[in-house]
């Protein structure tokens, strides 16, 4: 049974596991109309090739004010991360929030949002932002999935670089939703 905590000094090592590869499967295609967002979800035929985003290498000491770090561990082993930062809005921005591939579609990231939202409330907040990649489906409907909703998207984020043409999608969670 994977056990969710706060990251404390003493397991600071933690925050460190490594990202591990996903397929993209599909892309979202936000709208909006009239302040109203919705979105497509466009499957791919056969999955695109797969990504992985390169190690962060996080820094516990210089992050932890402004940070709190939430992980899953299975017999003592992380085995799942979320990031939360402070933020001078309503809603604390999720940082990161990652899970080993042998932890995936086991309820291990669902878990860590759940305690996300206990972390907001603990700490004034009214809920979570966070941001996906248009072309991370599965990632944007597991945001959906779990109670998140659109609210905005940055088409200029990856201009001239070699994510051109990717859009961020922004994702909301309000912590008195008693989803989850």
């Amino acid at each position: 049974m994977t056990e969710i905590r706060i990251i404390t000094e003493t397991h600071q090592d933690d925050i460190n596991i490594p990202n591990e590869p996903f397929r993209r499967i599909g892309r979202m295609i936000p709208s909006c109309f009239h302040g109203a967002w919705s979105y497509e979800a466009v499957f791919y035929d056969e999955p695109d090739a797969t990504e992985c985003f390169p190690d962060e290498h996080y820094d516990y000491t210089a992050m932890k004010d402004h940070s709190v770090f939430i992980g899953a561990y299975d017999r003592g082993n992380c085995v799942g991360l979320a990031i939360l930062q402070k933020t001078m809005y309503r809603y604390m921005y999720l940082y990161d929030l990652k899970v080993s591939e042998a932890y995936r579609q086991k309820g291990v990231a669902t878990a860590l949002i759940r305690k996300a939202k206990e972390v907001c409330k603990e700490h004034g907040y009214s809920g979570i932002y966070t941001q996906a990649q248009d072309n991370n489906l599965a990632a944007c409907l597991f945001y959906i999935k779990t109670g998140f909703y659109i609210g905005g998207l940055d088409t200029n984020i990856y201009r001239g670089t070699a994510q051109e043409g990717k859009a961020d999608i922004v994702f909301y969670l309000d912590c008195e939703d008693p989803g989850l």
